[in-house]
């Protein structure tokens, strides 16, 4: 390995209601969704208010750029390193946050067209959520990873596969999530067809992020991983009346199925970035993961 140091810690973390509760509260009161303005299908479906003025220019010291200081928690940047993993498919520089042996928890951002390792770490923008992912996992002994990769294609998942197969070896109990921003969504999907890494896997959460018909066929379907899709629903990459569709259509094939979407109602592209409730998503979903 080049630059691939990290601490080593280890976290024992037992099943059901502990690893439902995995992540403990981070400035919740925070973060939580403003407003609910609809609720539907026993509360995986919700629409939530979204208001400029309010969730960014309030929220913002210089909107879009630098959240006020009271949403960030930046003592975390002493468990951050920024290193390059040498693996079976090249050179993979990635920011690593927490804990690289017997993780509690992998959670992982892949991010989209245009964005890179550090937009994932960021501790300032898309209203200091990035930060917050990061204070969360490592209060919970987990580890938190922001790769760069070639491309969207298979060329870029076949590194962030080797990635992790290098962190999954070092923690063999946790479970891995993966985070994957608009077109990051590509390599979420694909990974889910990987019966070695579906075994793994936690949960998808795609953020103004596209769907995937051929997940019925995945092995991370027939396990059953739980998928939340947050959505803007002015979002003008991806329309939001198709992503619903596919949400309509995993619970119509499979009633019952862990799958949640939450709209954010007025809110454009790259929102649910910004809005989506880090801790209450991730709980959950490692409270329905096999």
């Amino acid at each position: 390995m080049n630059r691939f140091t990290l601490a080593l810690l280890f976290l024992a973390v037992s099943s059901g209601f502990a690893a439902a509760q995995l992540l403990p509260p981070h400035k919740d009161n925070l973060f939580a969704y403003p407003i609910v303005l609809a609720v539907e299908d026993g509360g995986d479906y919700r629409v939530v208010d979204y208001s400029a003025q309010r969730d960014i220019n309030d929220r913002d010291q210089v909107p879009e750029r630098r959240v006020h200081n009271q949403y960030i928690s930046t003592g975390v940047r002493r468990a951050q390193h920024d290193l390059v993993a040498e693996t079976s498919a090249g050179k993979v520089p990635h920011i690593a946050v927490g804990t690289s042996r017997g993780a509690s928890v992998i959670v992982v951002y892949i991010h989209g067209q245009g964005g890179n390792r550090r937009q994932g770490a960021n501790d300032y923008t898309f209203g200091g959520n990035f930060n917050r992912i990061k204070n969360l996992v490592h209060s919970a002994g987990g580890l938190y990873l922001s790769p760069d990769f070639v491309d969207f294609g298979e060329r870029g998942t076949a590194q962030i596969s080797a990635l992790l197969s290098i962190y999954m070896r070092a923690s063999p109990s946790a479970k891995v999530v993966l985070a994957c921003g608009s077109m990051g969504g590509a390599h979420c999907w694909r990974i889910a067809r990987d019966p070695a890494m579906a075994e793994r896997l936690g949960g998808l959460l795609l953020l103004g992020s596209m769907w995937d018909d051929g997940f019925f066929s995945s092995p991370a379907y027939k396990r059953g991983v739980p998928v939340f899709f947050g959505h803007g629903s002015r979002d003008g990459v991806f329309p939001i009346d198709t992503v619903k569709a596919f949400y309509r259509k995993v619970r119509s094939a499979s009633p019952g199925y862990p799958i949640r979407m939450v709209r954010f109602e007025d809110g454009s592209h790259g929102l649910p970035i910004r809005m989506t409730d880090w801790r209450e998503t991730v709980n959950w979903m490692l409270a329905n993961a096999r």
